[in-house]
């Protein structure tokens, strides 16, 4: 079978960049082409200006669609911002009594559940993570699937990421202006941790941590598993604002002085260098030391890896990170930002590259293979593996539907039609709609759900009297 291409769109505070993807033969991604252009319209990685942000998109892909010679239609879409937030939940589900073993179905449906759960208005399921499954009240092992245990109940423990609606919608106009339809959405963290995290860094423990424009992006794994996500609303951007305060020079000429001459550690550095800024129209030149912009970029660092170690301790696992901290992202390239990781977090610290999972046969691979490119590439990532999964025979889907299953998707945008012009009368989903579009995949998983309803009450029945309907 071919394998299917696929479009990632990072859609960040300072750039929007699309990339278009397929897996190669090596079992890598192959990016066949890529755009990038100004992100306008977005602050801290919440879309503002719908109109352009479209405009943006359009511009990016554009790009990558006439660089791989392909015509994009649709797109798997990151997220970040505030509004994401997380939360545990627990949810149990009776086996029928004709189920003579737990089926992948009743897996599923135990994970479809939870898109059921009770949130704040306003709030939207985006992903659920299991993290534990019980079979008759005894936990199972991480490496024992539920499917094929015998029991009468199945409970698990989850992690689930909500997103605020309207912020949800935001992105769909945006993609939808542009003349576009999202195949699905993803956490940002989860899809910079496809392209720079691999299967023993998250078996050993890792804190995956994505410096963006506007947010920075966490995801800690353990066991394989991801444990914890949060974004942060201080990136790059802040670091800029402080230097082009604190130097009073322009924003660009202090994004400038971040990139090339940025380090995090003020001790790290020469007391004597200096650097020259052009003074505007008739001014003179503008010099300031090494040092200084080094305190400044230092101190906002050091304040947002600081939030960061308070991420990993409200997780519950920073004694058992053994992979460290994976720092990805643009402003993981701040100079001793890996030093300064590992002074405030007391936890070793790489640079995280997506370049281990990037087919030297990609287009522009040098350029590609750099942090602040891991969101986008993980984007196609994940809708490679996505895909695959789709195109599994039924057989092995069934045999492994908790790697299959592991984020329970929902398509969260199936009640918006794609092809109606955005409007803001239909900003919020109507909880009909999506109620009915979670039933229907239910029956379509399963087809005896009527017939082991009724078995289940038959049964109980046979109990109590001392028959059953199987007799």
């Amino acid at each position: 079978m071919e394998n299917e291409i696929i479009v990632g769109l990072d859609i960040g505070t300072t750039k929007i960049a699309c990339f278009v993807g397929i897996r190669a033969d090596d079992g890598k991604v192959k990016i066949l082409g890529f755009g990038k252009t100004e992100s306008k319209g977005v602050e801290h990685g919440v879309v503002k200006s719908v109109t352009e942000t479209a405009d943006s998109i359009r511009r990016a892909v554009s790009q990558a669609a006439d660089q791989a010679d392909v015509d994009i239609d649709e797109v798997w879409v990151g997220i970040a911002g505030q509004h994401i937030k997380s939360r545990p939940s627990h949810g149990s589900v009776m086996i029928p009594a004709d189920h003579r073993l737990i089926e992948a179905q009743d897996v599923e449906r135990l994970t479809t559940e939870q898109y059921n759960t009770m949130l704040e208005p306003g709030e939207e399921i985006i992903h659920v993570f299991p993290q534990q499954y019980i079979v008759d009240r005894e936990p199972l092992s991480r490496d024992i699937s539920p499917v094929g245990v015998v029991g009468k109940t199945l409970e698990a423990d989850f992690h689930m990421v909500t997103a605020n609606v309207q912020n949800l919608q935001y992105i769909k106009y945006a993609v939808q202006d542009a003349g576009l339809k999202i195949k699905g959405v993803v956490l940002e963290p989860v899809a910079s941790a496809k392209a720079v995290l691999d299967d023993a860094d998250r078996d050993a423990g890792v804190a995956m941590v994505d410096i963006g424009g506007g947010t920075t992006d966490i995801a800690i794994f353990h066991d394989g598993i991801i444990r914890h996500t949060s974004v942060l609303p201080l990136a790059g951007n802040a670091i800029t604002n402080d230097i082009r305060e604190g130097c009073n020079i322009l924003k660009r000429q202090a994004e400038t002085l971040k990139v090339k001459f940025g380090s995090c550690l003020a001790q790290a550095v020469s007391e004597n260098d200096v650097i020259s800024i052009p003074g505007i129209r008739s001014q003179a030149p503008r010099e300031i030391y090494v040092k200084t912009l080094a305190g400044i970029i230092g101190a906002r660092t050091k304040m947002i890896l600081e939030q960061v170690a308070y991420e990993i301790d409200l997780s519950g696992y920073n004694r058992r990170l053994i992979a460290g901290v994976t720092l990805t992202g643009g402003g993981a390239q701040l100079g001793h930002i890996k030093e300064l990781s590992e002074l405030i977090t007391a936890t070793d610290t790489r640079i995280g590259v997506p370049n281990e999972h990037l087919s030297h046969d990609s287009v522009s691979f040098a350029e590609l293979a750099h942090p602040m490119y891991a969101t986008g590439i993980g984007l196609v990532l994940y809708g490679i593996e996505k895909s695959e999964e789709a195109q599994q025979p039924d057989d092995e889907q069934r045999a492994s539907p908790r790697r299959q299953k592991a984020t329970g998707k929902v398509d969260i945008f199936a009640d918006m039609d794609h092809d109606a012009p955005a409007s803001p009368s239909n900003t919020t989903p109507q909880p009909q709609e999506k109620e009915d579009t979670k039933h229907t995949k239910g029956d379509e998983k399963g087809a005896k759900k009527g017939e082991s309803f009724q078995n289940v009450i038959g049964n109980f029945i046979g109990r109590v009297f001392g028959e059953s309907i199987d007799d």
